[in-house]
C-alpha cells in the first residue's frame, strides 16, 4: 500500500522496515531489476556509436561521425522526453508498477530488433527501447521514493544504494558487449541487452511481494470526460512532431539530420511547458508552487551537467577509439565501466555522508552547484586534451589515464547531483503530479542531450577541444548563477530541508 502522497502506507511506519541493508525490503527488488535493465541500456549504449558510424562492410550503418555522434545524443534525449509518457501512464492510467512492466517488455523488444542484422531492424530497435525506457525509467525511481515516509532520513541514502544498482549492471555490461561484438558483431552484442531486459522482467514480477504495494495505485486517475480528451491530445501531440519533423526537412539534407532537429526542438520546449502546467494547476497549493519554483534552478543545473556528463556514449567514446593507445589489448568500449565502477566504490559513502548531513550543510542547492561547476572543470579538462593528443596518424595518442581520469572526475560531480536530484524531486513534486514530476526531472537530461546535439552540429567543422571549451566555459558561468541562488533556492525549500533534519535528529535518537 501507499498514500497518495506516494511515502509508505500511512499504517505502517517505514523506519520499521530494515530488510535491505537497512533500508525497506522492496528496495532489494528495485535494486536487482534496475540492475539487469542498466545492464541492458549500457550494454547498447557500449557500441551504439561505433555502430552508427563504422562502414557498412564492417557491420555497421555508415553514417558520418559528427551526425552519429548527435543521433546518440538524441537518443538518450528521446529516452528521457519519453518518460512523459511513462509519466502520465503511472499517475492517470495503470499505477507506476504496471507501467514499469509494461516498459520492460516494449525494452526487451527493441533489443530483439536491433540484434536482428538490417538497417531498418536497427532504427526500430532505437525506437523501441526509447519507449520502452520512457515507460519504465522515472517509474521505477517513483516507487523507490514510495518506500519512505516524507521524514524518514534514509530517503537520500535509499536513492543512493538505488544508484549503485545501475552502475553495477552498467560496468559489467560493456566488458560483455565488447566481447560479443570483438568476436560475432554488432547484433551479437546487441542480443546481450535482450537477455538482459529478460532477466529483469522475470525478478520484478516475482518480486511483487516485497514492495508492499507501492506503485499500485494511480494517483490522479483519468475521469471518464478526459479519456476523449487524453487521446485527441496523444494524436494532437504525434501530428505536431509531424510537422516539426517536416519543417526540420526544409533546412537539412536528409531524414537522420532533420530527426535530430526536430527532436531537439521537442525536448528543449516539452518541460517549458511542463513547469507552466504545474505552475497554473489548481491542484497544486501555494506551498508546493514554492517547491516548484525551488526546484526551477536545481532542474536547469541538471541540463547542463547532463549536457556534458551524456558526451560519455558520444565524443568520449569517440576519443577512446580514435585518440586513445589502448595498447593493442584494450577494448573502447571498457572505458563505459570506469564511471560505474567508480560510483560503486564511492556511492557507499556519499550514501552515508548525505544521510549524516541530512537537513544540513551542504544543503540540496550547494551539492547541485558544485556539480554543475565540476563538470564544467571536466569539459575544460576533455578541450585540453583533445588539443594535445591528435588522432592524425595515431603517432600522438594519449595514455589510457587521461581519459579515465575524466570519467573518475565527472563520476564526482554525478554522485553530487543525480541521487540527490532523484530524492529532491520526489520530495517537491506536487502531489498530483508525482510520477510526472520524475519524469520532468529526467527531462533534465532530455533538454540538455538535445542542446548537446545541437552544439555537436553546430560546431561540426571546428576541432573537437572547441566544442568542449564552449560547453565548458557556458556551464562554469551557470554555476555561478546557481551558487548565488543558493540562499533564494534553500528558502524556498526549507521546510522540506527541516523535515529531514527533523527525521534525522529522530533516527539519531533512537539509535542512541
Amino acid at each position: 500500500m501507499s498514500t497518495p502522497n506516494g511515502s509508505a502506507a500511512a499504517e505502517f511506519d517505514s523506519r520499521q522496515d530494515r530488510g535491505f541493508l537497512g533500508h525497506p525490503g522492496g528496495l532489494s527488488t528495485l535494486f536487482f531489476v534496475e540492475l539487469w535493465e542498466r545492464f541492458s541500456y549500457y550494454g547498447m549504449r557500449a557500441i551504439l556509436v561505433y555502430y552508427l558510424y563504422d562502414g557498412v562492410a564492417n557491420g555497421g550503418l555508415g553514417l558520418e561521425q559528427e551526425t552519429a555522434q548527435s543521433v546518440v545524443a538524441v537518443y538518450g534525449a528521446s529516452v528521457y522526453l519519453l518518460s512523459i509518457v511513462g509519466g502520465l501512464a503511472a499517475d492517470r492510467i495503470v499505477g507506476a508498477r504496471l507501467s514499469v512492466l509494461y516498459g520492460g517488455i516494449v525494452i526487451m523488444a527493441g533489443h530483439i530488433s536491433l540484434a536482428i542484422p538490417g538497417a531498418a531492424f536497427s532504427w526500430i530497435g532505437i525506437a523501441l527501447v526509447a519507449l520502452g525506457t520512457g515507460l519504465l525509467k522515472p517509474n521505477i525511481s517513483a516507487m523507490v521514493g514510495s518506500l519512505y515516509d516524507v521524514d524518514d532520513p534514509r530517503r537520500d541514502g535509499g536513492f543512493q544504494i538505488f544508484y549503485m544498482s545501475i552502475n553495477i549492471g552498467a560496468f559489467f555490461a560493456p566488458f560483455v558487449v565488447a566481447f560479443l561484438r570483438e568476436r560475432w558483431g554488432y547484433h551479437a552484442g546487441f542480443s546481450a541487452a535482450a537477455v538482459g531486459m529478460g532477466l529483469a522482467l522475470v525478478l520484478f514480477v516475482l518480486g511483487r511481494a516485497r514492495l508492499r504495494g507501492a506503485g499500485d495505485d494511480v494517483p490522479n486517475p483519468l475521469a471518464p470526460q478526459e479519456r476523449t480528451r487524453l487521446i485527441l491530445g496523444s494524436i494532437a501531440g504525434i501530428a505536431a512532431f509531424v510537422v516539426v519533423l517536416l519543417l526540420a526537412m526544409t533546412w537539412n539534407t536528409g531524414p537522420v539530420t532533420a530527426a535530430i532537429d526536430a527532436i531537439s526542438i521537442v525536448c528543449i520546449i516539452t518541460p517549458l511547458i511542463y513547469f507552466i502546467v504545474m505552475f497554473r494547476s489548481p491542484k497544486v497549493t501555494e506551498v508546493e508552487r514554492s517547491h516548484l519554483a525551488a526546484y526551477v534552478p536545481l532542474w536547469v543545473g541538471a541540463a547542463m551537467f547532463f549536457m556534458i556528463f551524456e558526451q560519455a556514449a558520444g565524443k568520449m567514446a569517440t576519443f577512446a577509439e580514435q585518440n586513445t593507445d589502448l595498447g593493442g589489448w584494450v577494448s573502447p568500449e571498457w572505458y563505459q565501466a570506469i564511471n560505474p565502477i567508480t560510483i560503486v566504490v564511492l556511492a557507499p559513502l556519499f550514501g552515508w555522508l548525505w544521510t549524516k548531513r541530512a537537513g544540513r550543510f551542504p544543503s540540496t542547492p550547494l551539492k547541485f552547484a558544485a556539480a554543475v561547476l565540476i563538470i564544467g572543470l571536466s569539459a575544460l579538462m576533455m578541450a585540453a586534451a583533445f588539443a594535445v593528443y591528435s588522432v592524425e596518424g595515431g603517432a600522438n595518442r594519449a595514455p589510457f589515464w587521461v581519459l579515465g581520469t575524466v570519467f573518475v572526475v565527472q563520476t564526482v560531480a554525478e554522485l553530487c547531483l543525480s541521487p540527490v536530484g532523484l530524492a529532491a524531486t520526489t520530495l517537491l513534486a506536487p502531489r498530483a503530479f508525482a510520477s510526472q514530476a520524475l519524469a520532468l526531472w529526467f527531462l533534465a537530461s532530455s533538454a540538455g542531450q538535445a542542446v548537446g546535439a545541437q552544439s555537436i552540429k553546430a560546431m561540426a567543422g571546428l576541432p573537437d577541444s572547441t566544442f568542449y571549451l564552449v560547453v565548458g566555459g557556458i556551464t562554469i558561468v551557470i554555476s555561478g548563477v546557481l551558487f548565488a541562488l543558493v540562499p533564494w533556492t534553500r528558502g524556498k525549500m526549507q521546510d522540506v530541508e527541516d523535515r529531514k533534519l527533523a527525521g534525522a535528529q529522530r533516527e539519531a535518537a533512537e539509535r542512541h
